[in-house]
């Protein structure tokens, strides 16, 4: 399970991605050796984020 600051980081991520940038998210996953939510984005997959447990985005 993501913890509430990697929630929070993925609502901002995700709303500045579909609104404002008009990307697509393909995949939001955890990573469970690093314990970072992942996202996959963009037309042709190029944009991948990472958010650690505090927050902090990659």
């Amino acid at each position: 399970m993501p913890t509430y600051a990697q929630l929070e980081g993925l609502y901002r991520i995700s709303y500045y991605l579909t609104y404002l940038a008009l990307q697509p998210i393909h995949l939001v996953c955890v990573d469970e050796r690093s314990k970072n939510l992942f996202v996959l984005a963009g037309y042709d997959e190029e944009i991948e984020i990472e958010i650690a447990p505090n927050g902090e985005v990659f």
